[in-house]
């Protein structure tokens, strides 16, 4: 009979083991998806320009774009010629 006890009890804290380990990989993932989603979002450039921008504010903030190195000249006449309608 203490055989049996010993087998039962082994076996519910080895599935609770597994259960709360499970859980834990969970909500890491979770959480380690969450940050992704951030850093994506973060790194995703703006959203198109709307017909109601005023192109020169683009063309303002390509230059500033161009002058931090981010854009390279044939971006910066490409995007400048785009929001200009040219």
């Amino acid at each position: 009979m203490g055989l049996m006890r010993m087998a039962a009890r082994t076996a519910v804290v080895a599935g609770t083991a597994t259960a709360v380990s499970g859980r834990v990989a969970h909500n890491q993932q979770e959480k380690y998806a969450a940050q992704d989603a951030q850093a994506q979002a973060a790194a995703a450039p703006a959203a198109p320009a709307g017909t109601d921008e005023d192109p020169m504010e683009k063309v303002k903030q390509l230059a500033d774009l161009h002058a931090q190195g981010i854009l390279s000249d044939e971006e910066f006449a490409a995007a400048k010629k785009k929001a200009l309608g040219i």
